[in-house]
């Protein structure tokens, strides 16, 4: 309903700014509003079916206009705000200039999330645990989340991420789910770069919701063509830090972090340790469990403004970012690609690099 409802909005908004009276103007509009509102779930049907050239590109055409949409919706908005200031004020402001301005904003909104989206960067973090390993002492980590690898990110950015990655020479990887995003395709062939990745103490792999989408088999079985190590809700011990990798769980289901954590028999909460879990929840259980570092990712920080208030809204101040909380610290990465629109206006897509210390 909010979907439909803001291409209603949109359409009146054309119509009111731009003095749209003719009926075949205002047919032609409402026809084109229409197939661009159901592009995506049409273009979603397409890349399922079948991968096609075609299919790619109009995937991402149809997932660009969501989110030149939202930039539409929340420009016409602050104009309709000026519109009625107007009006209350007795000032006559050109109803024109108004929707020129909301849509020049709005496309330069896009054109620079665009832009940003394959503007990656490497973020380096500094975490301080109590009771860390001497073998850890100075030693880097790079945590790469949310790629989303498929119709729009392909094998090419995956080596970006990889050459990245390289250059910051880190000692372990850790790959915080949504690798792949939810699209069928030849997967081991998307994620291939990662041969090239090089960590001594290994890359180590968790599933994120999109995973289940394509069926956790179906991802396992594309990297252990790959070196790399699964995490499935069980532990490694690598140089005196229990690493802990937890499955996200098949839609509609539910996972208790603690229970989890405390079920693994090896773990010990007076050790140091690092849990990979795909999203920011279930906080407090995680530290009550004794984990040293948690690893999330999943939010995007929302991707397209002004969607990053959701969630704010929904995970806190654990949406992104390093919170440390006593003896406990937590990092949410924004995510090393995008899903649905390729835009990103709220911050630019990071490869994690942290290193530790006491």
């Amino acid at each position: 309903m909010v979907f439909i409802g803001g291409h209603v909005f949109l359409y009146y908004s054309f119509l009111h700014f731009f003095r749209i009276t003719a009926a075949n103007a205002r047919i032609a509009l409402a026809a084109c509003l229409l197939f661009l509102a159901a592009g995506f779930f049409l273009a979603s049907f397409l890349s399922h079916w079948k991968d096609t050239a075609f299919g790619r590109g109009f995937y991402f055409a149809a997932a660009l206009w969501l989110g030149v949409a939202v930039e539409l919706l929340t420009a016409f908005v602050a104009v309709w705000f000026i519109h009625w200031l107007g009006k209350i004020s007795g000032l006559n402001i050109n109803p024109a200039l108004l929707g020129a301005l909301a849509v020049a904003v709005a496309l330069i909104a896009s054109a620079y999330g665009v832009w940003n989206a394959y503007n990656l960067k490497a973020r380096e973090i500094n975490i301080k645990i109590s009771n860390l390993p001497a073998a850890w002492e100075g030693k880097k980590a790079v945590q790469i989340s949310d790629v989303h690898l498929g119709h729009v990110f392909g094998k090419s950015y995956m080596q970006k991420i990889v050459d990245l990655a390289n250059a910051a020479n880190p000692d372990i990887v850790f790959i915080t789910g949504d690798l792949f995003d939810g699209m069928d395709g030849n997967l081991s062939s998307l994620a291939e770069p990662l041969k090239d990745l090089h960590a001594p103490w290994g890359i180590y792999f968790i599933t994120g919701n999109h995973e289940t989408y394509l069926g956790r088999e179906n991802v396992l079985n594309a990297l252990k063509q790959l070196p790399v190590i699964i995490l499935s809700d069980t532990m490694a011990d690598v140089q005196g830090m229990q690493i802990i990798g937890l499955d996200y769980p098949d839609r509609n289901g539910d996972k208790n972090v603690g229970a989890a954590i405390k079920s693994l028999p090896e773990f010990d909460p007076a050790k140091p340790s690092i849990l990979l879990w795909h999203a920011p929840t279930q906080i407090k259980a995680a530290e009550a469990a004794g984990i040293s570092l948690q690893l999330s990712g999943h939010t995007h920080n929302g991707q397209i403004f002004p969607i990053n208030f959701i969630p704010r809204l929904i995970y806190g101040k654990y949406s992104s970012g390093l919170n440390r909380e006593g003896n406990y610290s937590v990092y949410t990465s924004v995510g090393a690609g995008a899903w649905g629109p390729t835009m990103r206006n709220t911050g630019s897509p990071e490869i994690a690099v942290i290193k530790f210390g006491k």
